[in-house]
């Protein structure tokens, strides 16, 4: 029913900049808390920001605070992770994860998850 389709991602130098889109469809998008998320090869996944239904409050580890910015457009159904000053340890598979209603994905588990994207920072 719900499906997330990420994109945006590839291969960049340390300190470069990427953006990434993460389409929603399947049920209204303004009702939707969400979230990004990564994995590194043989690492556990862990989250990277998230942002409320409300598009009012938002919330990022500590490892991309300032760095990072989520943000939402309700018109295009489409959240966005706006990634600057790239670090290699930023390489990751990136997925998008949403959940129905208000939360924080950081703390509310996500109830859809998108295929993930590749993000390659060189060093």
């Amino acid at each position: 029913q719900v499906q997330l389709a990420e994109s945006g991602g590839g291969l960049v130098q340390a300190g470069g900049s990427l953006r990434l889109s993460c389409a929603v469809s399947g049920r209204p998008f303004s009702s939707c808390s969400m979230g990004w998320f990564r994995q590194a090869p043989g690492k556990e996944r862990e989250f990277v920001a998230a942002i409320a239904s409300s598009g009012g409050s938002t919330w990022y580890a500590d490892s991309v605070m300032g760095r990072f910015t989520i943000s939402r457009d309700n018109a295009k159904n489409t959240v966005y992770l706006q990634m600057n000053s790239l670090k290699p340890e930023d390489t990751a598979v990136y997925y998008c994860a949403g959940r129905s209603g208000w939360f924080n994905l950081n703390t509310d588990e996500p109830r859809y998850w998108g295929q993930g994207t590749q993000v390659t920072v060189s060093s």
